[in-house]
C-alpha cells in the first residue's frame, strides 16, 4: 500500500479500502498531483511518465502506456509508459489498424477488453501473459485526442476483479487523455514556433554574414557567386566593365561593389542614368559646360565624368545613349579626356568605368542603333548578373533582409513565416529583387498583425495576369521583356502619378516596360515621374 493510501486512511476513518470514497479521494489525488506536474515546465515526458506512475500507484491501472505515431514506420509505437521494461516498451510497435491499440487509433474510439485471455485481436505484444497476474486482466485503450484530431492512445492493463467500477475507471482516464492531449498539442505547437524562429534567426545570422562578406550583395547561389568572384578578380583593374542583366537584378549594388573591392573605394562614386537625361542635355551632364556654352550657362560646371577623376563613374541604361553621345563618349575612352561644351581645352581624366544595360547590345549593334567600336571598347569585361528566378534559393536570404529593411524604414515590426517565405520562394518574380522588394514593402506597410503566413500574404502578391504580362521573351530587342499594350501617345500633361505609378506596378517595376505602355520613351516617363514628386 502506498504512503498516500495510509496517510488516508490515518487521517479519516470514513475512508474504508477500496470503498467509493476511498476511490474518490484517490482520483483527486490523482489529478491534484498531474496538475502540480503540468505548472513544472512544457516538456511532455516528465509530466506523462508521471501521470502513468500515478494512475498504478492511486487506481491500480497498471503498465500504462502511451501510443503515438512512428514517423519512421508510418504506424504507431510506445513514447511514454510506466511498469514496463525497456525491451517491452521497444516491443511495442503497431501497424495502422494493428490489434487493439491500433484499431483504437484507426477507428479512434474507445476499446475494452474485458478479458485478455478470450479477445484474439490482443497481441500481448508488449507485455507476455506470463508477466501479468493470474486471473481475468482487463486492457483499455483510450484515444488521445489533440484538438479536432486522434493523435495516439493512453492505454493500461487493468484487475477486474476489484472493488471499483470499471466505469469509473473509464472516466478518470478520459480526463487524463484529455489533458495528455491538450499537453502534446501544446508542445508541438511550442516547438514549430521555435523551429520557425530558429530558423529566422539562422536566415538573419546568415543575412549579416552574407552582407557583410558580400558587399551588400545578399545570396549564395552558384550563379551569383560566379558573378561576384568574377567582380572580385577585376576589382583592382583599371579595365571597362559591362553589367548586362535584366532590369531590377542590382545592376547598380554590383557597380558600387566593384568600386569598394578596388583601391579606387576611397575616391568619387558618379552614377549616371543614362536613360533619364534628355538628348539636348547629354553633353553638358556628362562632360560640363564653360560659362555662356548656352543660354542659362550662368557658370561653368563640371560634368559627371569630371566629377569622378580618380575613381567610378557608373553609367546606367547605357543603350539609351543618343547616337551623338556614342561618338563623343567612344573619344572620351580612347584618349581619356573630356571637353566641356564651349571649351577650347582638354582636361586628362583617370576615371574607372562601369557600364550597365538591361538590352542585348549585340542586338542593338546588329540593328544599327549603337556603335559596334564603343560595344567592343565597353565589353572589356563581360559580367553577367543572374534573375531572381535562377536563384531561388537566396529568395529566403533576401526577404530577410528586405523585411528587416522595411521595418527599420516604417517603424513597422512584421515578420513571416516559414511557411509565407516559401511561397514567395515558388513565384516567377519577371522583375526581379525590384520586383520582390516592392511585394516586400506593401506587405509591411499593409499588414494587419506582427506575423503573416502564406495565406496572409496572398492579397499582395502578383497576379498571374501581371506575371504574364511581365514574363521574359528568348529573344526581345531592345528589352528582355515582352511587349505590354501600348497607348497612344499624348501629352505630358494627361499621366498623373497614379497612372505613372499604376504603370511601374504593372510591369513589375521596369521603368522602360512602364514607359512603353504609356506611350513614351524611357527618359519621357522619367521625366514626368519626377515632375509628379515621385520616389526612384
Amino acid at each position: 500500500m502506498s504512503q498516500s493510501t495510509k496517510s488516508l486512511e490515518g487521517r479519516d476513518d470514513t475512508f474504508r479500502l477500496d470503498s467509493p470514497s476511498f476511490w474518490r479521494a484517490q482520483e483527486m489525488l490523482l489529478i491534484q498531483q498531474v496538475s502540480s506536474q503540468i505548472g513544472k515546465g512544457l516538456e511532455p515526458r516528465p509530466l506523462l511518465n508521471e501521470m502513468l506512475h500515478l494512475m498504478s500507484e492511486f487506481l491500480g491501472l497498471n503498465r500504462g502506456r502511451i501510443v503515438l505515431p512512428d514517423e519512421t514506420s508510418g504506424g504507431s509505437r510506445i513514447h511514454y509508459s510506466y511498469g514496463l521494461t525497456k525491451e517491452e516498451a521497444r516491443r511495442g510497435r503497431y501497424e495502422q489498424g494493428e490489434g487493439i491499440t491500433g484499431r483504437a487509433i484507426a477507428d479512434e474510439q474507445l476499446i475494452i477488453v474485458q478479458n485478455i485471455d478470450n479477445e484474439p485481436a490482443f497481441l500481448a505484444r508488449a507485455v507476455t501473459r506470463d508477466r501479468l497476474p493470474p486471473g481475468a486482466v482487463s486492457f483499455i485503450a483510450m484515444p488521445l485526442r489533440a484538438g479536432q484530431n486522434i493523435v495516439g492512445v493512453l492505454a493500461c492493463h487493468r484487475l477486474r476483479h476489484r472493488n471499483r467500477a470499471l466505469s469509473d475507471d473509464v472516466a478518470i482516464l478520459r480526463i487524463l487523455a484529455t489533458l495528455a492531449g491538450q499537453l502534446l498539442q501544446l508542445n508541438e505547437a511550442v516547438a514549430r514556433k521555435t523551429k520557425a524562429l530558429e530558423k529566422h534567426n539562422t536566415l538573419l545570422a546568415s543575412a549579416l554574414k552574407t552582407s557583410m562578406a558580400q558587399y551588400g550583395i545578399i545570396g549564395t547561389s552558384p550563379p551569383l557567386l560566379n558573378a561576384i568572384g568574377e567582380l572580385e578578380r577585376v576589382s583592382d583593374s583599371t579595365a571597362t566593365v559591362l553589367l548586362s542583366g535584366e532590369s531590377g537584378t542590382g545592376k547598380e549594388l554590383f557597380a558600387r561593389a566593384l568600386h569598394l573591392a578596388g583601391k579606387r573605394r576611397d575616391k568619387p562614386f558618379i552614377k549616371v542614368n543614362c536613360g533619364a537625361i534628355p538628348d539636348s542635355l547629354f553633353e553638358s551632364e556628362l562632360f560640363g559646360h564653360e560659362r555662356g556654352a548656352f543660354t542659362g550657362a550662368v557658370d561653368a560646371r563640371a560634368g559627371w565624368f569630371e566629377q569622378a577623376n580618380t575613381g567610378t563613374i557608373f553609367l546606367d541604361e547605357i543603350g539609351e545613349l543618343p547616337a551623338g553621345m556614342q561618338t563623343k563618349l567612344l573619344r572620351t575612352l580612347q584618349e581619356g579626356t573630356v571637353s566641356r561644351l564651349g571649351g577650347k581645352r582638354e582636361i586628362k581624366l583617370d576615371v574607372r568605368l562601369v557600364a550597365a544595360t538591361n538590352r542585348r547590345l549585340e542586338t542593338e549593334v546588329a540593328a544599327g542603333r549603337f556603335r559596334e567600336d564603343l560595344f567592343y571598347r565597353l565589353n572589356v569585361i563581360p559580367i553577367s548578373l543572374p534573375s531572381l528566378s535562377d536563384r531561388p534559393g537566396d529568395i529566403p536570404l533576401l526577404v530577410t533582409h528586405l523585411i528587416n529593411r522595411a521595418n527599420q524604414r516604417n517603424q513597422r515590426n512584421v515578420n513571416l513565416t516559414a511557411a509565407a517565405i516559401e511561397r514567395l520562394q515558388v513565384l516567377p518574380w519577371p522583375g526581379n529583387i525590384r520586383q520582390l522588394s516592392n511585394v516586400i514593402e506593401r506587405i509591411v506597410l499593409l499588414a494587419e498583425k506582427s506575423v503573416l503566413d502564406h495565406h496572409d500574404i496572398e492579397p499582395f502578391l502578383p497576379s498571374t495576369s501581371d506575371i504574364r504580362r511581365a514574363a521574359p521573351l528568348a529573344a526581345s530587342p531592345p528589352s528582355e521583356f515582352s511587349p505590354l499594350p501600348v497607348r497612344p501617345y499624348v501629352s505630358s500633361a494627361s499621366h498623373s502619378a497614379s497612372e505613372l505609378n499604376q504603370a511601374l506596378a504593372q510591369s513589375g517595376g521596369n521603368k522602360s516596360r512602364a514607359a512603353q505602355a504609356l506611350g513614351l520613351t524611357v527618359r519621357q516617363f522619367v521625366y514626368r515621374w519626377h515632375k509628379c514628386g515621385l520616389d526612384g
